[in-house]
């Protein structure tokens, strides 16, 4: 892992993690037609950066990963994004973007593109089981979906 340090998401950060997302879907996204990436583009641009509590990952003041988390206090946290640059990828940073959104948390979902095999394998190893299957993704495109979810038993009480 190389040196990183974390801070919430502001919309300061909405162009350079716009970018990174572009650089990170390109390199692992490959059943993505420049279409449906232009697409996606525009919508994580308009409405989905907005929509979550962000954490950004910086190494020398540069975003390198971005996590995007939504969910109530007790109810289970939904990881809705999280990208990692692909000169950044294996050196610790999705690991700890992930460990970071679900601190303290019981239960934590994801879905995974079922055609994105490197996701899979990285949920997979940090605990996680599949759960379920869509055959659409969540915009109704034929990108099959895979929910995965992670229980972390709570710390027992004393009588």
């Amino acid at each position: 892992m190389f040196p990183i340090t974390q801070a919430p998401g502001t919309t300061d950060h909405h162009e350079a993690l716009l970018r990174l997302w572009r650089r990170a879907v390109e390199a692992t996204h490959h059943f993505l037609s420049p279409a449906d990436i232009a697409g996606l583009e525009r919508a994580i641009r308009e409405v989905y950066l907005g929509a979550v509590r962000l954490t950004v990952a910086l190494h020398d003041d540069a975003p390198v990963g971005f996590v995007g988390v939504s969910g109530d206090p007790g109810e289970p946290l939904s990881i809705e994004m999280l990208f990692v640059a692909p000169d950044a990828h294996g050196r610790g940073v999705g690991t700890a973007l992930l460990e970071a959104a679900a601190g303290g948390q019981t239960v934590v979902l994801v879905d995974v593109n079922e055609q994105n095999p490197a996701a899979l394998g990285f949920y997979l190893s940090r605990g996680f089981s599949q759960v379920g299957r869509s055959e659409l993704d969540g915009e109704g495109n034929p990108f099959p979906l895979l929910h995965l979810r992670r229980e972390t038993p709570s710390e027992p009480t004393e009588l």
